[in-house]
């Protein structure tokens, strides 16, 4: 069982929903990375995911885009990111990779599964890698212990969502709206019926992203979900408190306020 299964385990038997905040890593700098890692691990975030900075993150909006651009700016790369990690690895709760597709052939497959491993790395996602196409990557992930978590988006075909259900290991990433990342004011109408549907398919975790933002939106998806990813209203945040010396404490307040929430809302659903 890895450390993200049992993570989920744990959450499941007090009826809570993880709270998964997401990050581009480098921005603004890699010192501040660190830091606001540790903060929101102390502030209640259950898992986290880490953005690999990359020149085309075709899967991310506006927002998300300029900080991997901003990182890219700071040289930061998957040697940088593991030497950061290996030195969290012992103090934070699970470390989930984001990488797109290119940076992992780059760096090798087989290198990249064993140096996720030694360095703290406890699931990866590869947005612009199908389950149906991964087959090497899985076996060599698998060899390491190393969750792969695939995702289905609304328009997925039936076929699609078979392959991930079969494929994921942690949890499966549904993403809330067709396109890319980014704030959105509401939710979909038919967000439960549809992360229901997959849950009827499959035994793995159901994790929630794209457009959430506000503890109201973590609210409800907590009542269905098992995790909830948080990932524009952060890195709006960073983007926004750049040069701002209390850029870390805002974060935490801010993660503290939507681990909360989330918790608020388990616990009042365990008792109606």
């Amino acid at each position: 069982m890895s450390r993200i299964d049992r993570t989920f385990k744990r959450l499941k038997e007090k009826g809570q929903a993880a709270l998964i905040p997401f990050i581009v890593v480098g921005d603004p700098d890699l010192a501040t990375t660190e830091a606001l890692i540790v903060r929101m691990a102390e502030n209640g975030a259950d898992m986290i995911e880490l953005g690999v900075p990359f020149w085309e993150p075709i899967a991310d909006g506006p927002t998300i885009r300029a900080a991997h651009l901003r990182a890219l700016q700071n040289g930061i790369g998957l040697k940088e990111i593991f030497r950061m990690t290996e030195r969290l690895k012992d103090r934070i709760p699970p470390l989930i990779l984001m990488t797109y597709l290119n940076p992992v052939l780059e760096y090798g497959p087989r290198d990249f599964a064993k140096d996720c491993k030694e360095n703290g790395i406890d699931g990866v996602i590869i947005p612009d890698l199908t389950p149906e196409e991964a087959g090497g990557w899985i076996e060599e992930a698998r060899k390491m212990n190393l969750d792969t978590i695939f995702l289905i988006a609304p328009n997925s075909p039936p076929e699609h969502m078979k392959w991930v259900s079969g494929s994921s290991r942690g949890f499966i990433y549904y993403s809330s709206v067709t396109g890319v990342t980014g704030m959105r004011e509401k939710l979909p109408e038919d967000l439960e019926r549809i992360v229901k549907g997959i849950k009827e398919r499959s035994k793995r975790p159901v994790a929630v992203g794209f457009g959430i933002s506000t503890p109201e939106q973590v609210r409800e998806i907590g009542r269905f979900a098992e995790g909830v990813v948080v990932g524009s209203a952060i890195v709006k945040m960073i983007e926004d408190n750049l040069r701002h010396p209390d850029l870390i404490a805002r974060m935490g307040d801010f993660v503290s306020s939507l681990a909360k929430t989330l918790k608020l809302c388990q616990h009042r659903k365990d008792n109606t």
